[in-house]
């Protein structure tokens, strides 16, 4: 796996939505997601793990409520207590009324943990500035939740019966990918190989993305990874799909990105002798 760090494709204005959507994933999960404090410090416990799960629980997409529309008769309450099984979390009939639509759109600001959210805001960091370019602030937003709300649905369908909490940015940022890899696939991508160091290479745009889109089909099949079942690669792919589809009719108005001289695979490339 690549890990990308800065494309050769300058933006021509300031992509104010997708600093935006960095700083509020920071913001909710710093400040708002229960037990970040304590990972930090190493004092999270059982409390604070009933806490979490409340809360996910309150303002994740479950795919079962999102496809059958109905509250699960037991939650989270956050407390702890003592049962016959030893300590754990208390659960109670739900105290709130929980919309699963909006709940999708809550879900793609919350994270499971640091290198979840750090990895979600590289890659918006690095393309989306050059779609919301393209798009314009306000239909990049719109663009965003769309493709959002097409992966969350997309993998709900798949797995209607799961109980289990989704979470995160990253079928929003999928899509971004998928449109970027459909707008400007020639553009250049610096990126770190881990090949017994970080070999650092300046690939096209479609190699980068095309494998990224590759391995999550793979890792969604069960291949090549042991913890497919917790990490939702169903909805990275429709959201990468849902970006494509979107992104394609403007194709023909966007103009290629710049195609750097001087530099081939992080090396300077040697000049042609004439003939």
């Amino acid at each position: 796996m690549v890990i990308p760090v800065h494309d050769v494709n300058p933006a021509r204005r300031t992509p104010w939505v997708t600093y935006a959507l960095i700083v509020a994933n920071v913001v909710v999960f710093v400040f708002l997601t229960p037990g970040v404090t304590g990972s930090l410090t190493g004092d999270s416990g059982l409390a604070q793990l009933c806490d979490l799960q409340a809360f996910l629980e309150r303002y994740a997409v479950v795919p079962q409520e999102l496809i059958h529309d109905r509250m699960p008769r037991l939650v989270p309450t956050g407390e702890t207590g003592v049962g016959p099984q030893g300590p754990g979390c208390v659960v109670a009939p739900p105290g709130y009324d929980k919309s699963p639509e909006l709940s999708v759109l809550t879900a793609m600001f919350l994270h499971g943990g640091w290198l979840h959210l750090l990895g979600n805001l590289l890659f918006l960091w690095i393309f989306g500035n050059n779609i919301e370019d393209r798009m314009g602030h306000l239909p990049f937003a719109l663009f965003y939740a769309v493709c959002g709300y097409a992966a969350s649905y997309g993998f709900a369908v798949l797995n209607a019966n799961s109980a289990a909490p989704l979470i995160g940015a990253s079928g929003a940022i999928a899509g971004v990918l998928g449109a970027y890899l459909v707008l400007y696939p020639t553009a250049r991508v610096w990126v770190l190989v881990p090949f017994l160091i970080f070999l650092p290479l300046r690939l096209p745009a479609w190699i980068v993305l095309g494998m990224w889109f590759v391995l999550q089909a793979v890792y969604s099949s069960g291949g090549g990874v042991s913890d497919a079942g917790t990490v939702a690669y169903a909805a990275h792919i429709v959201g990468f799909v849902a970006g494509m589809l979107i992104a394609w009719p403007l194709r023909p108005g966007t103009p290629p990105p710049p195609e750097p001289r001087g530099l081939l695979f992080g090396r300077r490339a040697r000049p042609q002798q004439p003939w």
